[in-house]
């Protein structure tokens, strides 16, 4: 694949784009929603196989994004793909489970030291919404306690009148304050079921925060000693920083873990872990779809762990994750472009000095996305990526000379 950029045609995504509009409100909806993307980034992918991308006009790029997450071992694993087709193929859609609902759920408690038993559903929301419906049976309270503009989860549950409005029966507190979280405690006078946690601070539009060793024990510690349920958001982490669970590097064992994306490899599962001491609360408090108990999904899932702990994935995608961030800040060093790199090496989220994210405003990111893209490699400009262990060392050369040039064009752009 040529570093350089050369002309790409985006004819076949204009034409979907056109046809989508007459058919689907605003023509996309959601966040795969390309309408306030670069003009030259595609809304429609005809497919993917490992690191790589086609967009429905043949044009090919090295993926950071990866679905937004679930895509953990690369497009088209085989051993995943052939678990997912074996139980398709024997009936997806049964009357109830098949064993692999058991196999999934005593690999997920295999290892996950502090977890005792797995629930399984569709989707990270239909995770993090059980999770407090549980600990609200379990200690009779009401309130949720969540960082402030925390997102977890597109539901009613999680969210107000506007994404940033926390919904009713929860309230906030600041990411790594525990005053904050204390005076959030004090002020719903003892209603407290449960605090919610993000494995690190991920909000759209500001920098990623790594928790504090302090942080995390002390959220533990205002749990034990006030009856309240621990829940961590790990669905954007899960799989990525730690196998055990994101936490667990900290020493710190929520009661509740919630995960999706990268559990499945882009198969549509996921999973909340708990305590033995939350089974019963978990027994009395209902939740269910038609879809929850497909096999497939849960072989996929099955076969992507085995993969990520016999290959040692963890291991890889750190690897990589520190030569890009590496690449990066020596390419921006040499242009004399500003830029912050946050978060977890495996989770990368890149923000330039000058752009303003919270205000929507973010010029540089958006060139510097747009110039990788017309070389082939496709980076959110202003959402985090997410590494595969599909990515090798080449894509990564790629990317890193890709990189030069865009930063090269953003330089002289915005430095004159």
């Amino acid at each position: 694949m040529a570093s350089h950029p050369s002309a790409r045609s985006h004819q076949a995504d204009a034409s979907l784009r056109e046809r989508a509009r007459a058919v689907i409100p605003n023509g996309m909806y959601g966040h795969q929603n390309a309408v306030n993307l670069p003009d030259n980034f595609p809304q429609f992918f005809a497919r993917g196989e490992g690191s790589h991308l086609w967009d429905v006009d043949g044009n090919e790029y090295v993926d950071l994004l990866c679905a937004y997450g679930p895509i953990l071992l690369g497009y088209q694993h085989p051993k995943v793909d052939e678990a997912a087709a074996a139980a398709q193929d024997a009936g997806d859609c049964l009357n109830g489970p098949s064993a692999k609902m058991v196999e999934l759920a005593e690999l997920l408690v295999d290892i996950t030291p502090w977890a005792d038993w797995a629930w399984l559903a569709k989707n990270g929301t239909d995770a993090t919404v059980f999770a407090t419906s549980v600990a609200r049976t379990a200690t009779g309270r009401r309130e949720i306690l969540r960082a402030r503009s925390a997102y977890h989860g597109a539901s009613p549950n999680w969210i107000g009148a506007d994404m940033a409005t926390p919904a009713d029966g929860v309230s906030e507190y600041e990411f790594n304050d525990l005053t904050s979280v204390q005076t959030a405690l004090d002020q719903a006078s003892d209603d407290v079921a449960a605090i919610i946690v993000s494995a690190f601070k991920h909000d759209v539009g500001i920098d990623q925060e790594l928790p504090t060793p302090e942080f995390a024990r002390g959220l533990r510690d205002l749990c034990d000693a006030n009856g309240i349920v621990l829940i961590l958001d790990d669905v954007r982490g899960g799989f990525r920083i730690d196998m055990a669970g994101s936490w667990a590097p900290l020493g710190v064992d929520p009661d509740l873990s919630a995960y999706c994306k990268a559990i499945g490899n882009g198969h549509p599962i996921s999973a909340l872990m708990g305590r033995e001491s939350l089974s019963d609360a978990v027994a009395k408090t209902f939740g269910t779809g038609s879809y929850w108990f497909t096999s497939a999904p849960m072989a996929a899932a099955q076969a992507t762990l085995e993969t990520m702990l016999e290959t040692d994935g963890i291991a890889h995608l750190e690897q990589i994750g520190s030569a890009l961030r590496s690449g990066w800040q020596q390419a921006a060093d040499a242009h004399g472009v500003g830029i912050r790199q946050t978060g977890p090496v495996t989770i990368p989220l890149m923000t330039f000095d000058g752009d303003d994210f919270t205000a929507r405003q973010a010029p540089r990111a958006y060139r510097f996305a747009s110039e990788l893209a017309e070389r082939g490699v496709y980076l959110h400009p202003v959402h985090n990526g997410f590494l595969s262990t599909a990515i090798s060392e080449a894509d990564i050369a790629h990317t890193l000379e890709a990189s030069d040039e865009a930063f090269e064009v953003v330089a002289a752009e915005f430095n004159g």
